[in-house]
């Protein structure tokens, strides 16, 4: 056994896909070598991606799997063997098609299979060869890799065509410092490769052994072959780069990173400036034209400002970097002249004069323009007003002019900046910081982890307009699918809930519904109890995430809380509850009265009439259920779910002797339906936090 390696060298992959092709190859063909026993579970696999080439490193690989004893199933008894004992036709073909004769019979095993018997043969499978075994893992791997985009080119017979992500010109397959006869895209395995573009000292590198192709590539080739490997020294190179600007910061932005790393195999640092007074222009503008447009990285200063410093990524270490920062420096400026006059034409037209021209927008075929669109926010974000007691002038205000920034060249050249630029439009039109920041913030959480709306006002817009999103969107039946979703209700969805609880804990999840609804009148279907189940569904999934059981959350959930804000300190009072030693019997004792109002005949009431308490284990309920029921209510009115449910886990002994001494189906009828009044009227008392019948076992 030695280690592996193998390498496709190809064509620039694409910079966006280049991780995951990279994970891809390694992870899928590692997997295939050890289902084939060629390589041990915990071997370990070295990952290489670069711009030119997939590879990976396995530890420890076979020259040969091997042998392994299998054992297979042939027939059931009854048609293998006559009444004789004697081999059947049957039997006999099925043996000469495994390549066994008939005096494999006397080797057979019978075994019983389900209701019957059946004959077994055992057998040994020879082990397969590195050869076969990494041929068939090189098929497999190709054939599985997430690649976004096929294209097709042709060989150089001149005839066959091969399909793969980009054109492939070089395959190598070493087994310790042997080559490895496999192919793949019509080429054949060797033990060289190619380095760097510009900068390799050889055009061809000849890679010893497996284990020196990465120091090998980076000496000859100078190329850093692994993924991670290039990004920690391109990380490093920012820092230390950043520091020397005078103790400046790179922004921080993984995604760009990921891409500059699929872009270079030998990554250089280089230091760069632009004219200050482009800083005049909101520097989100700058930032996104930087990183989207020319893959830089912005400096920013200690409280995250921008500075006029940026930092290159080049492929090429040259003696002087001069050419290349003046290079650089020249092709940023016309893309920061071009943010700057965006932004100076964008405030010569104030953004009420814009609202307007929202009619011209089609919002959607169903929901008419991004005008109707506005109203129908304006309308909720006004219900909403009311509910939070915030100044409905600046709601409206806010609500109206929302949108408005989509008509601007700024937005319309980075549409990632709808809302921010809104903002700096809203501050130069003298609109104030509280209406500025509320149009900035409506588009708020954004994603997972995103800070909420600043103020009230724009918690109020926020919240309309993620709800007018997914009424209108329910209301005319696009939901999402599976894993399609191109509206992003998930994560509209989980924006208003964590709005709900974290800001606005007095609102009502069904009065917002409702709220929702109303501006689009017989436009839509009322969505609301689909959008509900919707809601508290994405709720569940968040819940579990953070931590909580999935019986924790169904307990809670179950009851459809109408404060969103109430669900944590009911989920803390169920865990507390769960502690208690009382816990598991009321539980239990809960899904027992839950069947039992289930199969009455009629519904129940939850009445107890005190003349009717025949036994002593039901007067003993009823009076301790009299007695810890006031001071429950009050605790759970009070918002201490913990305590309230506290104060109900000493109802545990007479209800185990309730359900010990007493029959509840009676004959009587009047004592029947006191005696299940009484179990409702404990059932109800017991389940406001949260139903405890879902909590047993």
């Amino acid at each position: 056994m030695t280690n592996l390696l193998v390498e496709l060298f190809v064509e620039e992959l694409p910079p966006k896909a280049l991780k995951k092709l990279g994970e891809a190859f390694a992870g899928t063909l590692a997997d295939s070598l050890r289902a084939q026993g060629l390589a041990a579970a915990d071997a370990a696999v070295t990952a290489f991606a670069s711009p030119r080439r997939l590879g990976v490193h396995v530890t420890g690989v076979a020259a040969k799997a091997p042998d392994r004893a299998v054992q297979q199933k042939l027939m059931p008894v009854a048609v293998a063997l006559d009444a004789a004992g004697a081999p059947t036709p049957a039997l006999l073909k099925k043996l000469a098609a495994l390549g066994a004769g008939a005096e494999a019979v006397a080797g057979l095993k019978r075994a019983p299979d389900g209701r019957a018997e059946a004959l077994f043969l055992d057998s040994v499978v020879a082990g397969a060869t590195l050869a076969e075994g990494l041929q068939k893992a090189l098929d497999e791997t190709l054939a599985k890799l997430p690649i976004p985009k096929v294209m097709t080119y042709q060989l150089a017979d001149g005839w066959s065509d091969v399909k793969f992500v980009r054109p492939a010109h070089g395959l190598v397959a070493l087994h310790g410092s042997a080559v490895v006869p496999v192919q793949a895209l019509g080429l054949h395995a060797g033990n060289t490769t190619r380095g760097h573009r510009f900068e390799a000292a050889v055009a061809s590198i000849e890679v010893a052994h497996a284990d020196a192709y990465a120091t090998t590539l980076a000496e000859q080739g100078a190329v850093i072959a692994g993924f991670a490997a290039r990004r920690a020294e391109i990380q490093r190179q920012l820092d230390a780069a950043a520091a020397a600007a005078g103790g400046l910061k790179p922004i921080d932005d993984d995604a760009l990173l990921d891409e500059v790393t699929a872009l270079v195999e030998r990554p250089n640092v280089l230091s760069c400036r632009f004219e200050p007074e482009f800083l005049a222009v909101p520097q989100e503008c700058l930032i996104l034209t930087m990183k989207a447009n020319q893959k830089y990285f912005p400096l920013l200063d200690a409280a995250g400002k921008l500075t006029n410093r940026f930092l290159v990524v080049s492929n090429i270490r040259p003696a002087d970097p001069s050419a290349v920062v003046e290079g650089n420096e020249r092709v940023v400026r016309p893309r920061l002249a071009d943010a700057k006059f965006f932004f100076d034409q964008d405030r010569k037209k104030p953004l009420a004069a814009r609202v307007a021209g929202l009619d011209k927008v089609v919002y959607h075929g169903k929901l008419g323009s991004q005008g109707e669109r506005v109203e129908r926010v304006r309308a909720i974000a006004a219900a909403i007003a009311g509910m939070l007691d915030v100044d409905a002038a600046q709601v409206d205000q806010a609500a109206q002019l929302a949108k408005a920034d989509l008509l601007t060249d700024m937005v319309g050249e980075f549409p990632e900046l709808q809302g921010i630029m809104g903002g700096y439009y809203a501050r130069h039109d003298g609109l104030g910081d509280t209406v500025a920041a509320a149009i900035e913030d409506h588009y708020k959480p954004r994603f997972a982890g995103d800070a909420l709306p600043r103020n009230a006002v724009g918690l109020a817009v926020a919240l309309a307009d993620k709800l007018e999103t997914l009424v209108g969107l329910f209301g005319i039946g696009q939901l999402p699918t599976g894993d399609k979703d191109p509206f992003a209700l998930r994560r509209h969805a989980l924006g208003v809930i964590r709005m709900l609880g974290e800001r606005a804990p007095q609102l009502e999840l069904g009065a917002l519904l409702a709220a929702a609804a109303a501006p689009f009148g017989a436009l839509i279907k009322d969505p609301s109890a689909a959008l509900a189940d919707f809601v508290f569904d994405r709720l569940a999934g968040s819940l579990r995430e953070q931590g909580y059981s999935a019986q924790e959350v169904d307990a809670v959930l179950a009851l459809r809380p109408a404060r969103l804000a109430d669900v944590a300190r009911r989920l803390e009072a169920v865990r507390a509850f769960q502690a208690l030693p009382e816990a598991a019997s009321l539980a239990a004792a809960n899904k027992r009265i839950g069947n039992i109002l289930k199969k009455a005949e009629t519904a129940v009431e939850a009445r107890v009439d005190a003349a009717l308490l025949m036994e002593p284990a039901e007067a003993q309920l009823a009076a301790a259920l009299a007695a810890a029921q006031p001071r429950a209510d009050a605790l759970f009115g009070q918002g201490d779910y913990t305590a309230s449910l506290r104060e109900l886990a000493a109802l545990k002994a007479p209800v185990d002797a309730f359900f010990d001494d007493v029959m509840v189906n009676a004959e009587d009828a009047a004592l029947r339906a006191n005696r299940l009044g009484l179990l409702k009227s404990l059932f109800d008392a017991m389940n406001r936090v949260a139903e405890l019948a879902r909590l047993a076992a």
